[in-house]
Parts: structure tokens; sequence; C-alpha cells
């Protein structure tokens, strides 16, 4: 790894709260299958993606999200045609299809997926533009790519914050994708995710940081019932509105930078913790373990994890 690659202090053992509330083992098996079977079939449809309805592509996403147990809110303006340059937090890998339901877009990701078997090359094919996050040297060529699609007219969906966070935590955005919307001329538009409980806390359980498993996530979510993924689109930043790539990846932040806003959603985690642990005690007459503790709270009295040098 090299030493600017972005980086969140997120762990499962740390940051992941359960719900509370769970379903049957034979439902949340029915329900992973059949996420399984929507995934595989989109990625075997990869290499004609483009010349599938920009509706047919998003309701696909949603009914990803949905079949995983997840009920969607989306709230917001609507989004512009034309060059585009998306951009959103990173909690889950929910969020990519959130995100892509949004608008279809092509997406930006990491260099390692060219070598998946079979996927890979299908990735490739259809469109996806590839970052290679090792290399800082390597960061002009992509924000250049980025940018010739953008001219072209597509929109390029990007998640600037580098690595996925809890969610009751954020990153910083990163800047180098929004010279990419300045040199193309397009707009930005931002989007905010959040996923809830049903109680309205902030949930962690769609998370996906740290040495989690991606098998691990997706059990937490469809075993998991009453979670909400909150959609917000804000109006998107015209062209030439800012006068470089900080004012411009500032104004597309949703939040104040690492850690703000933590620690109302921390508390809130800690009671729906609490609230989850003790109805386990309940039901099984068992303590469930330790309350986990997030460490973006320990932000802002250790230094950062990550360099200092910007992109």
């Amino acid at each position: 790894m090299s030493v600017w690659l972005p980086g969140a202090p997120c762990t499962p053992s740390g940051c992941v709260v359960p719900t509370g509330t769970a379903r049957a083992v034979p439902g949340a098996v029915l329900r992973l299958t059949a996420v399984v079977v929507l995934v595989l079939a989109g990625v075997l449809l990869l290499p004609v993606g483009r010349r599938i309805p920009a509706g047919l592509v998003g309701r696909w996403c949603r009914w990803i999200v949905r079949t995983a147990g997840v009920r969607v809110r989306t709230t917001g303006a609507a989004v512009p045609t034309g060059g585009l340059l998306l951009v959103a937090n990173h909690i889950s890998w929910l969020d990519i299809p959130l995100l892509s339901a949004v608008r279809p877009a092509r997406m930006l990701a990491k260099a390692e997926i060219r070598q998946w078997p079979l996927a890979g090359p299908l990735v490739a094919r259809s469109g996806v533009l590839f970052i290679d996050r090792d290399r800082l040297r390597a960061l002009p060529g992509t924000v250049a790519r980025i940018a010739a699609a953008l001219g072209e007219g597509s929109a390029v969906a990007v998640f600037p914050e580098g690595s996925t966070w809890c969610g009751r935590g954020e990153g910083s955005f990163r800047r180098a994708a929004f010279q990419a919307a300045i040199d193309a001329g397009v707009p930005v538009q931002p989007v905010r995710i959040r996923y809830r409980d049903a109680s309205g806390a902030p949930a962690t359980a769609p998370a996906f940081v740290g040495d989690d498993t991606l098998f691990a996530s997706l059990w937490r979510v469809v075993s998991a019932r009453g979670l909400v993924a909150e959609v917000g689109i804000r109006s998107a930043i015209p062209p030439g509105s800012h006068p470089d790539r900080r004012a411009l990846a500032a104004a597309a932040q949703p939040y104040g930078g690492p850690g703000r806003g933590h620690r109302a959603g921390h508390r809130a985690g800690r009671r729906a913790g609490r609230q989850a642990g003790q109805g386990v005690e309940r039901r099984t007459g068992h303590r469930s373990g330790q309350q986990a503790r997030c460490p973006v709270e320990d932000l802002r009295s250790r230094p950062p994890e990550v360099s200092a040098v910007e992109n």
C-alpha cells in the first residue's frame, strides 16, 4: 500500500453494531441467493450494458437493494443529463447499486479488478474506468481518462473518500476526480448515502470496512430486518462555479470532514446496540458481548493514518 492511499480507521469489530432484529436463516439464505443471481445476471450483461435503457438499469439496481431486504428512500433534485460527475460518500457495497439507480454511470474501480477471473475481463469491457491506487504517478492519466469520458457525455460515478467508512464517521473527499469535472466543463452531482435501522438510528450493519469479507457484509444485510437506505440527491453544482478542485470538492462534500457529526451518530449507535444486546439477552438468557466502539471518535486526539499528500 502506498503512503498516499486514503484509508479509514473503521473495522467490523470496532464499528459494526447488530440491528437487534434478524431474519430466520432460511429467509436470509433465500435473499442472499436472489442477490447473487441478480448480480451474476448483471455481470454477464456488462459487455452490452451501454445498449440497455437507463431506466431498466436503474430498476435492476433497485431490485438488488430491495432483494437484499433494504428499503430505499430517495429525496432531492432531478439529475442532469449529459456529462456528469456523480460523487457520494462510501459505506457499503450497496452504495454501488444505489448510486447507479440515481443515474447509470461508468464506475471508477480499482485496477486489481482487472485480474479477477471471469469478472475482470467482463467488467473491463463494460466501460469501467480503472485507477491504480498504488501508483501516484498514474493519477494524472486516470484524471485525463475520466475527463475524456465526461467530455463524451457520459456520467462517471466516483466515491472520492477513497475508502469505506462505517457511516457514523466520514472521510474527506479527495480532489483528483473533481479536476476531471473542471477540465471537461461538466456539473458535479453530490449524493449523500445513509443507512438507518428500524428505529431510525444510524445503522452500521451494511458497512463493508477494514478486514471485513464481502460474504460477512452480505450476510449481515440479508439477515437484518428494518434496514433503510436513504439517498439524498443534492442540487447539481454547475461548471465554473468554483475556482479550483479544492473548492469544488469542499462544496460537493455533504459534511465537514473526518468525524464531524459522528458523536451524535455514535450515541444513537450505542443506544441501538444496547437495545439489540438486551433483546438477545431476553431471547437467549445470555449477554451478546461488549458494545462495539467506533474508533472514529478518537480521530481528534491522534495523528491521521494517511499521508498529508493531497490529490
